[in-house]
């Protein structure tokens, strides 16, 4: 469904999709094995392209979406609503560093992480994977990409 929207808005070169059995805490491998997953995605990017990330740490669910070329990764986290911490952090920086790597770009000396203002918080602690397919529908629907200040 979201991807024939983005293809039916004329989005596909504004925003891509990371699979979320690639990256997910449980069976994907290692912190560097999903790292180099998600670079190889990123590297495909087009100029301004973002990309969404679901993500499981194993009991929850959370929706970052990165702009390789900006080096930002935008948090949405229906539950807590706070910036990541440990692994998560980490595997999305060193994705980060192995795209700009691979691109030839000197880049930041770290990620610049936001909390996407205004997401609507899940009421109780079961439903983080409805909300995140929520989150992705919304930006998906929103043409202009206004949610992102810096877009």
């Amino acid at each position: 469904y979201l991807y024939d929207q983005l293809k039916a808005y004329k989005m596909l070169d504004m925003v891509a999709f990371v699979d979320p059995s690639l990256i997910g805490a449980v069976g994907c491998g290692n912190g560097t094995v999903k790292a180099q997953h998600m670079k190889d995605r990123l590297v495909t990017a087009k100029p301004g392209q973002m990309f969404m990330l679901p993500y499981n740490s194993g009991d929850h669910w959370t929706l970052t979406l990165v702009d390789p070329d900006k080096e930002t990764a935008y948090f949405m986290d229906p539950l807590k609503r706070r910036l990541p911490t440990g692994d998560w952090m980490s595997i999305v920086e060193t994705a980060v560093r192995m795209y700009n790597a691979e691109k030839k770009k000197q880049g930041r000396s770290s990620v610049q992480w936001k909390n996407l203002a205004g997401i609507p918080p899940q009421p109780s602690n079961k439903e983080c994977g409805y909300f995140i397919m929520r989150y992705m529908r919304d930006i998906v629907e929103d043409k202009d990409m206004s949610l992102f200040p810096s877009k």
